[in-house]
């Protein structure tokens, strides 16, 4: 399974959701869906534009676990 670990990094980067949410350009409900691991998918370009904003690598926010 993917675990999305981007309120790790959001922290690091001490970046408020609402701040990632406007620097982004998607709203803060998507941004929630994507923290809390609801998220089926995610955009290329979003997954840019996040990487841009908090100065990472995908790896950083996007990691596999396998499953029980």
């Amino acid at each position: 399974m993917i675990v999305v670990n981007l309120d790790v990094m959001m922290a690091k980067r001490k970046i408020t959701s609402q701040e990632l949410a406007e620097k982004i350009g998607i709203t803060q409900a998507n941004l929630s869906i994507l923290k809390t691991n609801k998220g089926k998918a995610i955009r290329f370009s979003t997954l840019n534009a996040i990487c841009k904003i908090l100065d990472c690598t995908p790896g950083d926010i996007l990691e596999y676990q396998k499953d029980n």
